[in-house]
């Protein structure tokens, strides 16, 4: 594996790649399932960067697009390295999406090999909420939350921007992907009522996450995050920090710590054990596993109302 965070090694790995895969195989699939060969059929090629990125675009291309992650399944997504053929199929891909600023890797390696033919939804996304300080960790300045999707009208945005580009690449069939982007956007309308309705009447309002992944969640329905971690579940809270989440815990009676799927829930235990809470899993959908509440993100989304109602004490 290389990390694109080093970027003078993109050139060479891509060509390395030329001479020893010579293409990355009949199918043009990576290890990894990454692809930037057009299949056989003349879909067009799409190398999205992690899970929700992915979902949008299968839900829009359908048919017409063959479309593959730079994140593996099941992998947690933030701190992604990328691999030699990871890299050499961005720049065979037709069309790049991802979301500037939340996987330093794949910014790297579209600016330097797909510039041109990549969509960045984080504009179309608004990402308005600051990244949170961490202890430790150097934000750029700016630095904003990344994590849009977990509010169903910011991904609307995106599914509505990924419609538009698909269009503006492949002509014949730009009516089709804005009929897709409806149907899902309109899925999406439903989703964020159902939420709106379901989180009215809550009596805890302070969500207590493993990390910073749901702010855009909780400003969209009256919640206040309490992260134990920063935005990247990688970086490890000190005690201190622990400690300061326990003793909120206590003062404000909350009975639920919120776990993740991708992510080891021994910080979230932690405060659970120090405080009497117990532990639910609150998914911010970076990946799906077997271990995921849904097949896809609708369906998890759906299983988190249920959890909030629950752990939030909703009626």
């Amino acid at each position: 594996m290389i990390s694109v965070r080093h970027p003078l090694t993109l050139a060479a790995a891509v060509l390395a790649v030329a001479a020893i895969v010579g293409g990355c195989g009949p199918s043009g699939v990576s290890d990894n399932g990454s692809s930037g060969v057009s299949s056989p059929g003349g879909t067009v090629s799409v190398v999205t960067s992690f899970y929700p990125v992915q979902y949008a675009v299968q839900q829009v291309g359908g048919s017409h697009v063959s479309v593959t992650s730079l994140t593996k399944a099941g992998a947690e997504p933030h701190d992604v390295e990328l691999s030699a053929q990871d890299v050499a199929g961005l720049t065979r891909a037709s069309l790049v999406v991802y979301a500037k600023g939340f996987q330093p890797a794949v910014d790297t390696a579209v600016d330097q090999e797909a510039r041109g033919r990549a969509l960045d939804v984080a504009p179309v996304a608004n990402l308005d909420l600051a990244a949170p300080a961490e202890p430790g960790v150097t934000a750029a300045d700016g630095a904003k939350d990344p994590h849009f999707w977990l509010d169903p009208q910011r991904y609307s945005g995106v599914v509505s921007a990924i419609a538009d580009r698909l269009a503006a690449t492949d002509h014949d069939h730009a009516a089709d992907y804005r009929a897709n982007a409806t149907a899902l956007t309109t899925k999406l309308t439903q989703l964020d009522a159902d939420l709106q309705t379901g989180t009215t009447a809550c009596r805890i309002m302070d969500l207590v996450t493993s990390h910073a992944a749901f702010g855009y969640l909780a400003s969209r329905y009256g919640f206040t995050q309490v992260p134990i971690a920063g935005l990247s579940p990688d970086v490890e809270p000190s005690a201190a920090k622990l400690a300061e989440v326990a003793d909120f815990v206590k003062a404000h009676r909350i009975t639920t710590i919120y776990a993740e799927t991708l992510v080891e829930p021994a910080f979230a235990e932690t405060v659970a054990r120090n405080t009497g809470a117990k532990v639910a899993t609150l998914d911010p959908i970076e990946g799906l596993t077997s271990a995921s509440a849904g097949a896809d993100y609708l369906e998890v989304m759906r299983s988190n109302l249920a959890v909030l109602k629950a752990g939030q004490g909703c009626s």
